[in-house]
């Protein structure tokens, strides 16, 4: 068993995690216990997984761990990856990985200089369909790609005083855009690489303390494929998430975010699709769509388990940083009003 301490509850899919490495012992992590800077919720936490709730950072460090899950808020990221890294042990690190480009820099200066493993933690690189969509198109079965949309939505505005919550905090986590929408900008990354360039307009639309709740970003590669990524966190309903057009026929998913796993669908539609020109019909691609969005966030923790074990991280520190550096680059466009390289030095000034 892996001796595995969890460095902060702020994150709430940390619960998602842990509870399914606690109910599926042969996944081989122990929790060992948990710590936060905020006592209180530290306490809850710990009393609510049955785990022992340590009172300082350095002595759950020193307890005879040898891995820890990060899910505290984005702004202490950086001095927990340090802290972890000093202290030689494995680190999965909660999305998003920073606040700045500085702060990544840091995390993946700890990471490299002291040899730890390190990964980050993101669901949609461990969901079946997005692996197989990624497969589909690594592998040109229906030709080149031409153009790729993603949406991704929440919606935020049905949720009791969440403008109030750390979420929306500017020195904890920027706001509801650089927290969320780097879940389908590093989709993108996994799928197709670094971009060039970013045109992004982004808008606060309902409550003024959730800032940047929708935006609309264009990424442009070097061979010419567009890619947009859409994200509306004022969404109640929807049902297409993922659409890929291709030279020799069409990706489509459905259900495969918050507002639209959760709705009502015909019993027969399948979550996965696939067109070919020529085709008499659809191709479903078998994998099952879950009928909310918490079991993905479930899904992380057996792909995390292996990665404590050895297997290759899920993402990279410097994919994390890359990541980050395409989050910040669209609000760099936004600003600036124009397309923007996604190497800009600028946007170390975000």
């Amino acid at each position: 068993m892996i001796r595995t301490g969890i460095l902060g509850f702020a994150h709430g899919h940390c619960a998602a995690i842990v509870r399914q490495w606690l109910d599926h012992p042969e996944y081989g992590v122990e929790v060992a216990g948990g710590w936060d800077h905020d006592p209180t919720r530290a306490r809850t936490s710990c009393r609510d997984f049955g785990i022992p709730c340590f009172s300082s950072l350095e002595e759950i460090l020193s307890s005879g761990i040898s891995a820890v899950l990060i899910t505290s808020e984005t702004g202490h990221h950086a001095s927990l990856v340090e802290a972890a890294a000093r202290a030689g042990k494995d680190i999965i690190l909660y999305k998003p990985m920073a606040l700045t480009m500085a702060e990544a820099d840091r995390i993946v200066d700890a990471v490299e200089k002291n040899g730890v493993r390190f990964t980050m933690a993101w669901q949609m690189r461990t969901d079946p369909q997005n692996q197989r969509m990624k497969d589909m198109i690594a592998g040109e079965e229906l030709g080149k790609t031409c153009l790729f949309r993603r949406r991704h939505s929440l919606p935020t505005q049905t949720w009791a005083n969440f403008g109030s919550t750390w979420h929306c905090d500017p020195a904890m986590n920027r706001d509801i855009f650089a927290d969320d929408s780097a879940h389908p900008i590093n989709l993108m990354l996994w799928i197709f690489g670094m971009p060039e360039t970013v045109s992004c307009e982004m808008s606060t639309m309902l409550d003024p303390a959730v800032v940047n709740d929708n935006a609309v970003a264009l990424f442009k590669y070097s061979n010419g494929l567009i890619a947009e990524i859409s994200c509306s966190f004022t969404c109640c309903a929807s049902e297409i998430t993922t659409e890929v057009y291709c030279e020799k026929g069409s990706i489509q998913q459905y259900f495969g975010d918050n507002p639209s796993a959760r709705l009502p669908r015909p019993g027969n539609m399948p979550g996965l699709k696939w067109y070919r020109e020529g085709d008499k019909d659809w191709t479903d691609s078998g994998i099952p769509s879950p009928d909310s969005h918490g079991p993905r966030l479930g899904w992380q923790a057996e792909p995390l388990a292996r990665f404590l074990a050895g297997a290759d991280p899920i993402c990279t520190a410097r994919e994390g940083r890359d990541t980050l550096r395409l989050v910040l680059s669209c609000y760099l466009s936004a600003r600036q009003g124009r397309r923007v390289s996604v190497q800009d030095p600028a946007i170390y000034d975000i």
